[in-house]
């Protein structure tokens, strides 16, 4: 591999430990009825949205909300001892993209045939924090400085 490959492949890997992501792939729901359920979390913090996936009614709610704990579990596992609430995790990212399309035949009247898509859909969610790390550790310098 060459150098430049290699820098590169270097940089994404520490772009990707700080990033917190879940994907649901091949979910047989139609995207339009994902996407609304979507649109309705997007840019919440996790706790409120965690909330509003439990008490809505429907059906790709409860998806999301599987989802979205998958995406606290995996910042949980790259930051061991931190808590939620002093990050202030929200949703930065959520993305519902289509998937496979079943295509079956539905028998109509006069020996006519009418197709029938049942669409599915890949669903990527990503966590970001409000507080960014730079400023936690100017804040702690200050805090130590302030108390000699």
């Amino acid at each position: 591999m060459g150098s430049r490959k290699h820098n590169s492949a270097e940089k994404r890997k520490e772009v990707r430990k700080t990033q917190y992501i879940a994907r649901l792939r091949n979910v047989p729901t139609s995207p339009r009825k994902m996407r609304l359920v979507a649109d309705l979390v997007r840019g919440m913090d996790v706790e409120k949205a965690l909330n509003t996936l439990q008490y809505t009614q429907k059906e790709a709610a409860n998806r999301v909300y599987h989802l979205l704990r998958s995406a606290i579990a995996n910042w949980e596992v790259k930051n061991e001892g931190a808590r939620i609430e002093d990050n202030e995790l929200y949703i930065k990212q959520i993305t519902v993209d289509s998937g496979r399309m079943l295509k079956r035949i539905q028998p109509a009247p006069q020996g006519r045939a009418h197709r029938i898509r049942k669409r599915s859909n890949h669903v990527t969610l990503m966590l970001g924090n409000r507080v960014p790390e730079t400023n936690k550790v100017e804040d702690e310098e200050n805090i130590t400085t302030n108390n000699n």
